[in-house]
């Protein structure tokens, strides 16, 4: 399987996730335009596309989708809630009802050679959802957009072979920084968004001996940067009393702005 970002910030997200057979995007939260250039990256088109799973209606997450469904017409898998969420948004324009697909959490979707399973995740949408997707090879996940986590999570994060996981802030620049008080609260709180040391940890508890590649992302381009995600993140694994060190693993930060490298998983 390939795993690859093709943004992944507080700007917008795209992420890339497929075999030779099967391909998705999970979120749309970029232009039409930088979409093609990522897929280009992987000799592919957005006609390419199979699906696009969507983990909630926020603006970084489905500000493209309008323009890409309307023109390449992939069917667009969500939550109930979260394709109801979507429809009342102006600003991503009419959607034909035919393309979306609802899906529950905790149930897997086959398509095609993919096996995709939504799970539920604690942030402050109408009902989010991170996805774990497997073929007879890989297993993948793609968790951001978390205030917490708890075991429910972990279990369906464990034995991947690769991730893109939020790291998406650091405490002290968040709460030192120009962000309004009730701003610093939601994304401190348990349907925010996970901080760097709380991505250490949880990073920490789910890598296993087969984990080929961690992307960081989702950082606050605020309150966050790339050294210092890396590096909080590292530190977590280093201190903790797993059997397993940073340098064991190929851990590297997302781009907002830019896509990443294509992992081969």
């Amino acid at each position: 399987m390939r795993l690859m970002s093709i943004a992944s910030g507080s700007s917008g997200n795209c992420i890339y996730a497929g075999n030779d057979n099967t391909h998705i995007l999970i979120d749309t939260g970029i232009s039409k335009k930088r979409v093609e250039e990522g897929m280009k990256r992987l000799d592919l088109s957005p006609s390419d596309l199979n699906g696009i799973f969507i983990t909630h209606e926020h603006s970084d997450h489905i500000s493209g989708l309008g323009v890409i469904s309307r023109k390449y017409k992939i069917p667009i898998y969500g939550t109930k809630e979260t394709i109801e969420a979507i429809k009342s948004y102006g600003s991503v324009g009419r959607i034909e009802d035919e393309l979306f697909v609802e899906i529950e959490p905790d149930m897997y979707i086959k398509l095609n050679t993919l096996s995709i399973k939504p799970f539920s995740i604690s942030h402050d949408a109408a009902n989010p959802v991170a996805y774990r997707i497997e073929d007879e090879k890989s297993r993948i996940a793609v968790a951001t957009d978390m205030g917490t986590y708890n075991d429910y999570i972990i279990n369906n994060l464990e034995g991947l072979n690769g991730i893109v996981l939020e790291s998406n802030h650091d405490i002290r620049m968040l709460q030192t920084g120009s962000y309004p008080y009730y701003l610093k609260q939601r994304i401190l709180g348990n349907k925010g968004h996970l901080c760097n040391e709380m991505a250490g940890r949880l990073l920490d508890i789910i890598l296993n001996k087969d984990m080929k590649k961690v992307f960081l992302g989702h950082l606050s381009k605020e309150n966050n940067y790339e050294e210092l995600a890396f590096e909080s993140v590292r530190m977590e694994i280093n201190l903790s009393d797993s059997q397993y060190k940073a340098d064991d693993f190929d851990i590297s930060v997302a781009k907002r702005d830019a896509p990443s490298v294509v992992a081969e998983i």
